[in-house]
This record gives structure tokens, C-alpha cells and sequence, in this order.
């Protein structure tokens, strides 16, 4: 038996996420996230009866887990108030790390 060699993940084209436009429609939740590169654009597996706070929370899970399935990186979402009803914005930006060595105590 011949086995593949294993090939490494390539990164996408498109870049780490930047931002999400979040808004509702007749039909559903849909979701635009921006990165450098362009937008990303769909649907959010969520009713469209559901509270807005649910959506925003399922968009911001599904840019984390974009983020670290595909780019190997953590990120935080942070919602802007909104400015029209029925739609929301959001700044993604890189999560701090928590790797920093303590302070040594003195004394």
C-alpha cells in the first residue's frame, strides 16, 4: 500500500479576520467578515426569531474558530454599538497572549 505524503495546510488567500457586519433579513442572520483581503460573506445557522444577542454570540464563534482553524491565531470580537436596528459591526483584533513571565517577587 502507497500512502500520500502528507501535505501542510495552506493558509487561505484571504487574511485574518478584521471585522463582521452582522444583520438580519426576512430569510435570516447573515454575516459579512472582512479581512485584508476582502469579504466573506453568509448565513449563521440561527433562527431568525432568535435574540440578537444569540446571533452576535454565534458570529463571534464562528470568526474565532475562523481565525484559529485557519490562520493559527487567536482573536477577540468586540461589538460597536449599534447604529441601525436589525444590524451590528464588530472590530476583530488579535487575542493578547498570557505567556508573559510573572513579575519575580522581591525580597
Amino acid at each position: 500500500m502507497v500512502r500520500r505524503k502528507k501535505e501542510k495546510k495552506k493558509r487561505p488567500a484571504w487574511g485574518v479576520p478584521k471585522g463582521i457586519f452582522l444583520f438580519a433579513t426576512p430569510e435570516g442572520w447573515r454575516t459579512s467578515v472582512l479581512t485584508a483581503s476582502g469579504n466573506l460573506c453568509g448565513r449563521l445557522d440561527v433562527p431568525i426569531n432568535a435574540d440578537p444577542q444569540e446571533a452576535r454570540a454565534a458570529a463571534a464563534v464562528m470568526v474565532t474558530e475562523l481565525a484559529r482553524d485557519f490562520h493559527d491565531t487567536d482573536v477577540e470580537v468586540n461589538w460597536d454599538p449599534p447604529q441601525e436596528p436589525w444590524s451590528w459591526t464588530a472590530q476583530v483584533t488579535l487575542a493578547a497572549e498570557n505567556d508573559s513571565p510573572l513579575p519575580e517577587a522581591e525580597g
